[in-house]
């Protein structure tokens, strides 16, 4: 009985036992994945729960994936060692941290690699207090290069049937697995059967990096020739998705001339006679078709042109009309025409009416005329010697004089066109008797005798004068100078004055005469060296007066200075013979040299007086 009762005994405790363990229990939680980008550094968490308190617990971390579909161990712990396996991936580059108070224990991935994107398995054993385990998934990003986009080198035409091949992108060295997009001035592109589509290449490279690579095959129109194309690579990075666009290209496009433009490139402005003038046109299509130019009126004349460019060189008014040029599509054979308007501007020679030359008595009027036919507005000024002297195609003389007498050249602009201009000139010759120029006819003047004096006269008129001298009173003269020009004549005589003179100037022509006169009066030399004697008397004198006022100025300031004791004295003024201060006890005596006045200061009842100097008083201390 007895050991029937130890075995129940026995039993019962195994069942509790048995019982124990299948209510223990252990939970782990661990996050569903964690990203990291390669080369970073990750931590995998894992937090674990126990119903009850184990006496001993073992960590282990497992990893699956890979080259391998096996579980295989990494790291090891319990409450007496922590150890990472040896000869795994991970080795070197792990760490797990101890169990802390909410039990968490985190693995710490160094370095991650792009191989290292696997399952990690955290377990959990507290023996009798029961097992468990969670895992989590590692996602390891690689950002591809920038993509790079190339577009064809050679033009597409609009008239091809079916999508051409435009340009192509490719995104190197990502993972995962990037995307590309084209785009069209921000717009994306989406395939449209016959329209665009798009043909995708990837390729996985040793290193279990991607490289993508698109086409873009596009049904150009002529709209396209302006747009831009790029594509955008778009890839996974942790927590979002990373993007990264090419550069900007054009395509060239191919489409046939529907409009030619002509166009005037040179001169700028009207065209006048005798420019060159250049003619250029340009079409719409692309490439630039070849061009013909013709003018109008001759459709069937092809004139010599190189490429877009006419050249018309030395125009006449003969040359204005309308100019065409034409273009042809080597497609389509279609042909464009383009027209301009050409106007070759003209201005004729002046025709300047009395022609040539016009002969008019003083006092006479004349109206000149001056006209030139022109294809534009004109405008006409007078010109005398440079300056102008009237405006418009009429110039009116009035009452002439000798002093009207020139060539008058008119000139013809057209102030619109820069450039075109003409003249034309008439001589006016004006007659009569002579005129003598400058002020009176006669001149009355005072020399010193035997002085040279200038005598000039200058006569104008037409026919030229010639002028004569006759004089009284002196034979010492002579002729200076007598300059001719083509109306006037100056005539400069040199006379020495003895006595009283009369000069008289003559000038004569076949009209008539005119005389200018001259009366000089002699001074006598004695009466001019008395002059000079008394001129010079009064500055002496001028002279001698401020000289003493100066010296009456500076015996005032030297008074002064004396009175005011500035002046030491010698043997003219006062002196002071000092050996020590005066004290108390000592006698002072002032003496002067005025004989009239003395002062004596004494100190005590009795004292001498001394002698004075003859020019200039001292000062004497005697000591006690």
């Amino acid at each position: 009985m007895a050991f029937l009762r130890r075995a129940s005994i026995a039993v019962a405790l195994h069942i509790f036992l048995l019982t124990c363990q299948a209510w223990a229990k252990v939970e782990v939680t661990m996050e569903e994945s964690v990203e990291v980008h390669v080369g970073g550094t990750v931590e995998i968490p894992c937090v674990f729960s126990m119903s009850e308190q184990p006496s001993t617990m073992m960590i282990q971390w497992f990893v699956k994936g890979g080259t391998s579909s096996q579980r295989e161990r990494i790291f090891y712990s319990d409450d007496t060692m922590q150890i990472a396996d040896n000869g795994t991936d991970f080795t070197d580059r792990i760490m797990v941290s101890s169990v802390d108070d909410h039990g968490e224990v985190v693995l710490t991935i160094h370095d991650v690699q792009l191989g290292d994107e696997r399952e990690f398995i955290c377990q959990v054993n507290g023996m009798s207090a029961g097992n468990g385990e969670g895992k989590t998934l590692l996602k390891v990003f690689d950002p591809p290069e920038a993509p790079v986009i190339e577009g064809v080198h050679h033009g597409i035409s609009v008239s091809t049937p079916h999508p051409s091949k435009i340009a192509s992108c490719e995104a190197r060295n990502g993972y995962p697995r990037a995307n590309i997009t084209w785009y069209r001035n921000q717009t994306p592109l989406v395939p449209i059967n016959g329209k665009m589509n798009v043909v995708t290449l990837q390729t996985r490279e040793s290193s279990g990096l991607y490289t993508i690579q698109s086409e873009l095959h596009y049904k150009v129109t002529k709209d396209d020739k302006d747009a831009v194309f790029y594509c955008e690579v778009s890839y996974a990075v942790p927590g979002a998705v990373g993007t990264a666009e090419s550069k900007r290209i054009n395509i060239t496009v191919h489409y046939p001339t529907t409009v030619v433009e002509v166009w005037k490139q040179s001169p700028e402005g009207l065209v006048k006679e005798g420019d060159t003038v250049e003619i250029r046109c340009r079409g719409d299509g692309n490439p630039p078709p070849p061009f013909t130019f013709n003018r109008k009126q001759q459709p069937d004349v092809e004139l010599d042109s190189s490429l877009d460019l006419l050249v018309l060189e030395d125009v006449t008014r003969a040359d204005s009309g309308i100019y065409q040029c034409r273009s042809l599509d080597l497609d389509t054979y279609a042909e464009a025409v383009g027209d301009l308007k050409l106007v070759i501007h003209y201005l004729d020679p002046a025709v300047v009416v009395p022609k040539d030359s016009e002969i008019m008595l003083k006092g006479e009027s004349l109206t000149a005329t001056c006209n030139a036919l022109c294809s534009v507005e004109t405008s006409t000024i007078w010109l005398k010697d440079g300056k102008q002297v009237g405006e418009g195609h009429e110039l009116l003389l009035h009452n002439v004089s000798f002093d009207a007498a020139g060539e008058y050249v008119c000139e013809v602009t057209a102030p619109s066109l820069a450039g075109l201009q003409t003249s034309g000139s008439v001589l006016i010759i004006v007659q009569g008797a002579p005129e003598m120029k400058g002020s009176g006819s006669h001149a009355e003047m005072e020399e010193n005798m035997e002085k040279w004096v200038n005598l000039s006269c200058e006569a104008q008129g037409h026919p030229k004068p010639s002028i004569n001298w006759s004089l009284t009173g002196t034979q010492n003269w002579h002729e200076a100078s007598n300059k001719v020009t083509e109306n006037t004549v100056h005539s400069t005589v040199t006379v020495q004055v003895t006595s009283d003179i009369t000069a008289s100037c003559n000038a004569t022509n076949n009209m008539g005469t005119v005389t200018k006169s001259y009366s000089i009066k002699a001074i006598p030399l004695i009466a001019s060296t008395a002059a000079n004697t008394a001129d010079s008397s009064g500055v002496i004198i001028i002279i001698i007066i401020v000289c003493i006022l100066l010296l009456a100025i500076l015996g005032s300031v030297l008074y002064f200075l004396y009175k005011k004791g500035k002046i030491p004295c010698g043997r003219s003024g006062k002196q002071e013979i000092t050996k020590e201060k005066a004290s108390k006890g000592d006698i002072v005596v002032e003496m002067k040299s005025d004989k009239t006045e003395e002062a004596v200061l004494l100190k005590g009842v009795n004292g001498d007086k001394k002698a004075h100097n003859d020019q200039c008083d001292k000062y004497i201390d005697i000591r006690d």
